[in-house]
C-alpha cells in the first residue's frame, strides 16, 4: 500500500502537517495489523518512498508513535510494533479544544499540571540523589547546551534532563507519571522551546533556570530545588503567554491544538527508562 502526500500549504492548513497525516496513516496500519505486533517497521528509506515524504517527516512520525506507545526501539531490532490494545488500555481523560480559546491555553494547562510535579520531584532528588545520578543530571544539562549550539531543537535532551531528575527522586511513580504525560508534552515542549529560541535572552533565561535546578540538587538543598523547579514552570508559562500572534501560526498553531485535545495516556516502560522519549522541559 503506497501513498503520496504533497507538501502543499493549503492542504496542510486544512488537514494538518505532513507529520500529523503520516503518523495517522501508520497508526491506522498498526491497529489494522498491517504491521503485526512485535514486527519491525520498514526502514526510514522504505517509508519515505512509501509515504512520499522526507526522512525528517518519517522521524517525527515515529517519535510521535513512540509517545503514543504504538512502537518502541529495541536494541538490535530497530523500531518494533507494540500491541495497540496495550497502548490504548489506559487514559487519564480527554482534553478539549475550543476554537474561541487562545492557542496557548492547552500548553498552559499542561504547565500548570507540571508545576507541582516538577517541584516535588526536584526536592526529593535533592534529598535522595546518588553521586552517579547527579552525574547523569549534569550530563543531561550539558547535552541541552550542546544541542542548542548545534542548531537542534533540544527536545530529547530537555526530556532526558527531567527524566534523570525523576530517577534521582527514587520514587518510580514520578518517572511513570512523566511517561504518562509524554504524548501531550512532546508538542508542548517543542512549542516552548521554539518560542524561546526566537530570542537569545529567553534562551539564556531557560538555561539559567535549568542550571539553578541542577545546582540545588547538587547542593542537596531540597527547598531551593523545589523553588527552582516551580519557578522554571512558572516562567515557562509566562514566556508562552507573552508569545505574539505571529508565533501561533502554521505548525505552532497545529501543535497547540494537538496539546489541547490530547489524551494523557500510559506509555511503555522503555519510554521512561532512559532519555529518548519526548518529555518535559
Amino acid at each position: 500500500m503506497a501513498f503520496s502526500i504533497q507538501d502543499d500549504a493549503t492542504s496542510r492548513a486544512a488537514e494538518g502537517t505532513l507529520a500529523d497525516r503520516v503518523t495517522g496513516l501508520i497508526a491506522a496500519d498498526i491497529r489494522a495489523r498491517v504491521y503485526p505486533v512485535n514486527t519491525r517497521l520498514p526502514t526510514e528509506l522504505a517509508m519515505t518512498q512509501q509515504y512520499g515524504v522526507s526522512r525528517t517527516v518519517i522521524r517525527e512520525a515515529i517519535s510521535r508513535l513512540k509517545s503514543e506507545g504504538l512502537v518502541e526501539t529495541r536494541q538490535g531490532s530497530g523500531t518494533v510494533v507494540r500491541d495497540p490494545k496495550a497502548a490504548d488500555a489506559f487514559r487519564l481523560g480527554q482534553g478539549s479544544a475550543n476554537d474561541a480559546e487562545s492557542p496557548a491555553h492547552g500548553v498552559l494547562r499542561i504547565l500548570e499540571l507540571r508545576r507541582g510535579i516538577e517541584a516535588e520531584m526536584a526536592a526529593l532528588a535533592a534529598e535522595r540523589r546518588t553521586g552517579a545520578e547527579m552525574t547523569q543530571i549534569q550530563q543531561a544539562l550539558r547535552a541541552i547546551a550542546r544541542a542548542e549550539k548545534e542548531g537542534r531543537d533540544g527536545v530529547e535532551e530537555d526530556l532526558a534532563f527531567h527524566i534523570a531528575i525523576s530517577h534521582a527522586a527514587h520514587n518510580a511513580h514520578y518517572t511513570e507519571l512523566l511517561g504518562m504525560l509524554t504524548r501531550a508534552l512532546h508538542d508542548a515542549i517543542r512549542l516552548t522551546r521554539s518560542n524561546e529560541a526566537r530570542r537569545t535572552d529567553l534562551a539564556a533565561q531557560v538555561q539559567a533556570e535549568h542550571e539553578a535546578i541542577c545546582a540545588a540538587i547538587k547542593a542537596r538543598d531540597a527547598a531551593a530545588a523545589r523553588t527552582a523547579a516551580f519557578m522554571h514552570m512558572h516562567n515557562t508559562a509566562g514566556r508562552i503567554e507573552q508569545a505574539g500572534q505571529d508565533f501561533w501560526t502554521g505548525d505552532s498553531r497545529a501543535a497547540a491544538r494537538r496539546v489541547a485535545r490530547a489524551k494523557l495516556g500510559a506509555t511503555s516502560p522503555a519510554q521512561t527508562k532512559g532519555s529518548k522519549a519526548a518529555a518535559p522541559r
